[in-house]
This record gives C-alpha cells, structure tokens and sequence, in this order.
C-alpha cells in the first residue's frame, strides 16, 4: 500500500534534567510520508505524551545540540535532543537587579558629592 513505508531515524537523546547528562541513542520509525520533529520523537520515546505535557510544557526546556527548539521544530537524522533542567536563577532578573544597585550607587555618589560642595 503506498504511504505505509517506514522511515527509521536514529537519533540521541541526552537527558540532562538530573544530575550527570546521559546520552542515550534511539531510533524511531515514521511514516515516510510523516516529517521528524521535535515533538514526534519526544512521544515516540515516551518522555511526553504531547506539547501540553506538564513535564516539558515550560518554555526553552528541549534543544537540540544545544539550541533552544520549539515542538514543532524538525529533528534530522543523527541530531541530538536534549532535554534541559529549569533555570534556578533567571539571567535577566540578575543583570536588571545589578543595573539598579550601579544606579542607586550612582545616584548616592553624586548626592554626596552635592551635599559636600554645600558645606
């Protein structure tokens, strides 16, 4: 029957959410008519039932060989799919909470500064 060939892909998933990153080869069969993606090889490895999955529903927490990727993203053979753990501090938080204390020490300067010139 044509559409019912099989496509098999082989690919590692390195699971880094906990502890040491494994690196685990898998290979998946598809459709050949079907496209890889990021999601297909996620549920065909049993790691999430679908993009709504609470376990990697947050933003940013999938990549592959180390750039961020979304579920619908295409997975091509030989490609490593990383699963990341969650930020425990994000980066933006930090650099606007650095810039405020540069400005509040800025800002204590000069009104020493200005109450130095007045006595």
């Amino acid at each position: 029957m044509p559409g019912k060939d099989k496509t098999s892909i082989d690919i590692f998933i390195c699971d880094a959410r906990l502890g040491e990153p494994s690196l685990i080869p898998f290979t998946f069969k598809i459709d050949s008519a079907q496209a890889p993606t990021v999601g297909l090889a996620l549920q065909k490895a049993g790691i999430a039932t679908g993009p709504t999955d609470p376990t990697l529903a947050r933003k940013g927490c999938f990549g592959v060989f180390g750039k961020r990727k979304d579920w619908d993203s295409p997975i091509y053979e030989g490609d490593r799919l990383e699963l990341y753990s969650p930020l425990l501090i994000d980066p933006k938080t930090v650099r606007r909470k650095k810039a405020n204390q540069n400005q509040d020490a800025k800002f204590q300067a000069a009104a020493a500064r200005r109450k130095a010139r007045r006595l």
